[in-house]
């Protein structure tokens, strides 16, 4: 599952709005979505990742990829870093 990833990884993005950052200088290896999250809040982050094939998977739940990333609310998308 894709928590065991965030939990494994050196080092991510929290947010979409920075995930979208992120993607468009090159940095980022893979992006991780709540599928629970407002498709509003993620459309830009997921279509961006696409425009830029950058892998996008989904995982279940806001609060757990939050937990998964150590902050205390739920996280709509992560980003992992190379």
């Amino acid at each position: 599952m894709s928590y065991e990833k965030v939990l494994q990884a050196k080092s991510f993005i929290i947010g979409t709005k920075q995930a979208v950052k992120a993607l468009k200088e090159g940095k980022v290896e893979e992006l991780i979505i709540a599928a629970d999250a407002d498709q509003k809040v993620t459309a830009q982050v997921v279509t961006t990742a696409q425009d830029l094939e950058v892998p996008v998977l989904y995982v279940d739940s806001m609060k757990k990829l939050g937990k998964a990333c150590g902050i205390q609310v739920g996280a709509a998308a992560v980003a992992i870093i190379r």
